[in-house]
């Protein structure tokens, strides 16, 4: 049983994982905020460019509790977003949960976990830091190509995480088992901010 009323921010949330996520929180009765490059183009009733998250106009409807806010997450595309400036104050103040959903295994995910650290740590040191990233097992077979570099980075994400927050989990997840895996992050949540 969790607790009513968290404020829960995903950080890159627009993917398969955080549509998931987003739902099944939202529809414990928790506030979501999805940091996103474009929340107009993730709001957009089609998906517009594959170089954005999208979770379409009709998902957003039918889960009032989630919203959208830009950011600058760590590429140069973070920046065309509408209003970026704030997101830190604007949602991590709040935040009792950040969860980092930020996809991809290069440099950006790298510049993402700083940000997202960086600026918990200034906001809101308390609150619970996730991130959440695929078996090392699970990255070889959805991406076969410098595997051992994206381990590394992995790694290095991770690392940051552990060594500057004081209230944070490593969750790593088997890729196929989507709906599974999004209830064991929402179970592990509930059993730390309860």
């Amino acid at each position: 049983n969790a607790a009513n009323g968290f404020h829960i921010v995903l950080a890159g949330g627009t993917g398969k994982v955080g549509r998931e996520l987003s739902s099944k929180l939202v529809e414990d009765g928790h506030d979501v905020t999805i940091l996103c490059r474009n929340a107009f183009l993730a709001a957009a009733p089609s998906k517009v460019s594959s170089d954005f998250g999208w979770l379409g106009q009709s998902f957003l409807e039918k889960y009032p509790g989630i919203k959208l806010r830009d950011w600058d997450g760590g590429d140069l595309l973070d920046i065309v977003g509408q209003d970026w400036v704030g997101w830190q104050d604007d949602t991590l103040s709040k935040a009792d949960c950040v969860v980092n959903l930020c996809g991809g295994f290069t440099q950006q995910r790298e510049m993402a976990t700083e940000r997202i650290v960086r600026e918990s740590l200034r906001c809101n040191p308390t609150a619970l830091q996730i991130t959440v990233a695929p078996k090392d097992e699970e990255l070889r077979m959805i991406s076969n190509v410098a595997v051992g570099a994206k381990m590394k980075r992995l790694k290095l994400c991770e690392d940051m995480v552990s060594q500057n927050c004081v209230n944070y989990e490593i969750i790593r997840l088997q890729a196929n088992r989507l709906v599974e895996e999004c209830d064991n992050i929402k179970e592990v949540i509930y059993a730390r901010l309860s």
